[in-house]
C-alpha cells in the first residue's frame, strides 16, 4: 500500500499502493475501488417517495401564505453553537454559497483555511486541516458524523453545497461530541426546519465550460406545525478540458481523457411540532456519483468508480420542564464499485450499513450552569472485496458542562469514554473558556484530547490489515483573539496539536504493506480571518479574507509532512447596487512536498488563481437572476496533485429563480 517515497505515473501504482497522507489516503483510494449500484436502485425510489411526499405537503398546506413573520426555525445541530464557544466557527451564509461552483470542494476552497488535494477537477478530493490527513477531519451531517466506515474519510467532490440550509466550518478538537475523526476540524452540513407559514421555491440552473451542468431545486413548505424541505441536485461535465502547456511526444495537444463525473443527489426532510414541548424531525438523503478516472497518460486503461449513499435520520426534540431530550436514530448506508476497465462489467466492491442512535440529555443546574448527558450505540456491518465481512459495535457516554459566569464569562468542560472489543479507547476531554473584555475584544482557551479510531480497511485490508491497531490520540491547545470594530472583524487563532500513535503503512515480510501506529506528529501554527461590510447608500460593499500558517512536523524527522503547505489564503471582494452585483476572489496555495524525505525536487509549486462574477437581478417573481463566471480568470497551469492538471480559464453562465 504505501511507499512514502513512491511515486507510479500509472493508475495500478496510483490507486492500489500511494499512502501519500502518512496514514489514511491508502485506505482511501483502495476503497475507491469499492463502489456499487445498489445505491441507484435506492435512488429511483427514493425519487418517488420524495415526489408524493412533495405533492402531499402541496396540498396540506396550500392555504398557507407566503412567507410572514419569522416564528422559530430549529437548528439540526444544536451542540454546534451551545459547545462551541470557546473554538473557532465559520459560517458560510447563502451569498457565499451561490457565489462558488456547487461541490463543496470549490466551496471550501475559496472561503476556508481548508487545504485540499485533487485528483483532477471533480475526482476524488482529500482535504487537509491544521496540517491532519484527510481522515482527521470530521464530516457532520445534522448532528451525525457520516465520515466514512470504510476509509475514515469524506469525499468532498461528491457534495453539493446547495444542498443545505447552512455550512460551518469549526476549528480544533470535537471528538468529545462527534467521535472519531474530529481532531484537526469538523465540517457541518445542516439542514435547519423553521416552522412559519412558507412556500419558497429556488431553482439554479449553471452551464460552463466543458459541458458542465448544474441543477439544483429546492422547496421549502411550512406552517406552524409542519416544516418540509425537499431537493434536487444535479452535477454534471463531460470534463474534457485541454491541459495548460501539456503536449505529447508527438508535440499533440494534451487534454482530460476520460473525466467524465455525473452526481445526482434528493433530499427530503420533515418535521412536524406535536405541540411546543415536543417536535418529531425527520432527515433524509440519497445521492449516486457515477465517475470516470482521469487518465495520466493516454495508453493507459479506461476506469470508473461508482459511489453512492443513503442517510435517513429520525429526530425527536422533547421538553419536560426543566429536562430537556434529544433523541436521534441514524441508518447510513454506503457502497462502491470499481471497474479496472471500462468496458468490462467486473468490478470489485465494498458495502458498509451503520446503525446509530443517540439520547442527549440537558438538564440546568442552575441559572447558570447546565448539563449534559449523552450516550450513543452504533452497529457497523461492512462487507467487501478487500476486507471480508466484519461487524463493529461501538458505545459511548458523555458529559458536558456550560457555564456562564456572568454575561461576559463563559466555560464549558466535556468528556467522552468509547466501548468496543475492537480497540481501546482513550479518555476525550475538552476544557474551554471565553471571556469578553469589552465590546471589541473577545478572548478564547481551549484544550481538548482527541481521537480517530482505525477504519474497517486498517483492521482488516487483504491482506496486511491488522486487527490490534490502537486509535490515533491527540493533544490540542489553542487561543483565540477576536476583534470587532463596528462593520470589521477580525479572528486570530494560535493552536499546538501533539498527535501520537498516527496510523502508517508501512512494508513488512514478502513486501506486503501493513498499518502500524508508529508515527509521532507536532503541528502548530496560527489562521486569521477577517470580514468587512459596509453599506454607503445604495452601495454595499463586502471583503473576506482567510490566511493559514502551517506546521506540521514528523516529531522524528522534522519533516514537514507531505501534502501539507505552509502557507495558504484565500479573498473576496464584493460590490452590490440595486439589481446588479459583483465579486473578484482568490486563492493561493503554497508549495508542498510529495515525499516524506521532503525532496526540494519532488514538490507541487505553489499557485494563485482567481474567479470573477457578475449578476443582475429582472425582478421577475420574487428574484430573477442572470449570472456570468469566469474561473481561473489568469489562466493559470496549476495542480495540486502531480500529473493531475486543472482547468485552464473556462466559464460558467447561470439562472437563479426565487418563486
Amino acid at each position: 500500500m504505501l511507499a512514502v517515497n513512491y511515486k507510479p505515473l500509472f493508475r495500478h501504482g496510483e490507486w492500489e499502493g500511494k499512502q501519500q497522507d502518512a496514514s489514511q489516503e491508502t485506505c482511501l483510494c483502495n476503497n475507491y475501488r469499492a463502489l456499487g449500484k445498489k445505491s441507484v436502485e435506492i435512488m429511483t425510489k427514493k425519487l418517488g417517495f420524495a415526489f408524493c411526499l412533495l405533492l402531499l405537503c402541496q396540498i396540506v398546506l396550500a392555504q398557507s401564505d407566503s412567507i410572514t413573520s419569522l416564528k422559530e426555525v430549529l437548528v439540526s445541530d444544536k451542540n454546534l453553537k451551545k459547545y462551541s464557544a470557546s473554538q473557532s466557527v465559520l459560517k458560510l451564509n447563502d451569498s457565499i454559497i451561490n457565489k462558488n461552483e456547487a461541490l463543496l470542494t470549490d466551496l471550501l476552497n475559496f472561503n476556508s483555511t481548508l487545504y485540499f488535494k485533487e485528483y483532477g477537477r471533480g475526482m476524488l478530493s482529500t482535504v487537509s486541516f491544521r496540517g491532519t490527513t484527510s481522515s482527521q477531519t470530521a464530516v457532520i451531517w445534522n448532528g451525525i458524523n457520516i465520515n466514512s466506515q470504510m476509509n475514515g474519510s469524506t469525499d468532498f467532490n461528491t457534495i453539493s453545497g446547495s444542498d443545505y440550509s447552512s455550512i460551518s466550518v469549526k476549528a480544533g478538537g470535537g471528538s468529545v461530541i462527534y467521535g472519531s475523526g474530529a481532531i484537526g476540524g469538523t465540517v457541518h452540513l445542516n439542514n435547519d426546519l423553521a416552522f412559519l407559514n412558507r412556500f419558497e421555491n429556488n431553482l439554479r440552473l449553471d452551464y460552463g465550460s466543458f459541458n458542465t451542468i448544474g441543477i439544483n431545486y429546492k422547496t421549502s413548505i411550512s406552517n406552524k406545525k409542519w416544516s418540509t424541505q425537499i431537493g434536487f441536485s444535479k452535477n454534471s461535465s463531460t470534463n474534457d478540458y485541454k491541459y495548460l502547456n501539456r503536449y505529447t511526444w508527438r508535440g499533440e495537444q494534451r487534454w482530460n481523457q476520460n473525466g467524465q463525473y455525473d452526481i445526482i443527489t434528493l433530499n427530503a426532510n420533515v418535521g412536524y411540532k406535536v405541540n411546543e414541548n415536543h417536535i418529531v424531525k425527520l432527515y433524509s438523503q440519497t445521492s449516486n456519483t457515477d465517475r470516470n478516472t482521469s487518465l495520466i497518460v493516454e495508453t493507459e486503461t479506461k476506469s470508473k468508480y461508482v459511489n453512492g449513499f443513503n442517510r435517513n435520520l429520525l429526530e425527536y426534540d422533547g421538553n419536560f420542564g426543566k429536562l430537556k431530550t434529544n433523541f436521534k436514530t441514524a441508518y447510513i448506508f454506503e457502497n462502491y464499485q470499481y471497474f479496472a476497465d471500462n468496458s468490462s462489467k467486473n468490478f470489485t466492491y465494498g458495502k458498509t450499513e451503520n446503525l446509530i442512535t443517540k439520547l442527549d440529555l440537558d438538564y440546568p443546574l442552575s441559572k447558570s450552569t447546565q448539563i449534559n448527558g449523552i450516550v450513543d450505540y452504533s452497529r457497523t456491518n461492512g462487507y467487501g472485496t478487500s476486507f471480508g465481512s466484519h461487524v463493529r459495535e461501538i458505545s459511548s457516554a458523555s458529559l458536558l458542562l456550560k457555564q456562564d459566569v456572568g454575561s461576559n464569562w463563559k466555560n464549558e468542560i466535556g468528556v467522552r469514554k468509547e466501548f468496543t472489543n475492537n480497540y481501546k479507547s482513550p479518555l476525550l476531554f475538552n476544557f474551554g473558556s471565553t471571556y469578553k473584555f469589552n465590546d471589541w475584544y473577545n478572548l478564547k482557551l481551549n484544550v481538548s484530547r482527541n481521537f480517530r479510531i482505525p477504519t474497517y480497511n486498517d483492521l482488516y485490508w487483504e491482506t496486511g490489515g491488522n486487527p490490534n491497531l490502537k486509535p490515533e490520540s491527540s493533544y490540542q491547545g489553542e487561543i483565540g483573539n477576536v476583534f470587532t470594530f463596528k462593520n470589521f472583524t477580525w479572528t486570530q487563532n494560535f493552536y499546538y496539536m501533539k498527535i501520537k500513535d498516527m496510523l502508517q503503512w508501512v512494508p513488512g515480510i514478502g513486501g506486503i504493506w501493513t498499518p502500524q501506529n508508529q508515527d509521532k506528529v507536532n503541528s502548530y501554527g496560527t489562521e486569521t480571518l477577517v470580514s468587512w461590510r459596509k453599506n454607503y447608500g445604495k452601495n454595499n460593499f463586502a471583503v473576506n479574507a482567510t490566511y493559514a500558517y502551517t506546521v506540521s512536523q514528523d516529531e522524528e524527522t522534522k519533516n514537514q509532512l507531505f501534502f501539507v503547505p505552509f502557507n495558504k489564503a484565500t479573498g473576496a471582494v464584493s460590490y452590490s447596487r440595486n439589481r446588479i452585483s459583483t465579486y473578484y476572489q482568490i486563492l493561493y496555495n503554497g508549495f508542498v512536498y510529495t515525499t516524506a524525505n521532503n525532496s526540494k525536487d519532488e514538490i507541487i509549486n505553489d499557485y494563485l488563481i482567481s474567479n470573477i462574477g457578475i449578476d443582475y437581478d429582472l425582478k421577475f417573481l420574487d428574484s430573477f437572476k442572470i449570472g456570468f463566471q469566469v474561473l481561473n480568470l489568469l489562466n493559470k497551469d496549476y495542480e495540486s496533485l502531480e500529473n493531475r492538471p486543472m482547468p485552464g480559464r473556462n466559464f460558467n453562465v447561470y439562472l437563479t429563480l426565487k418563486f
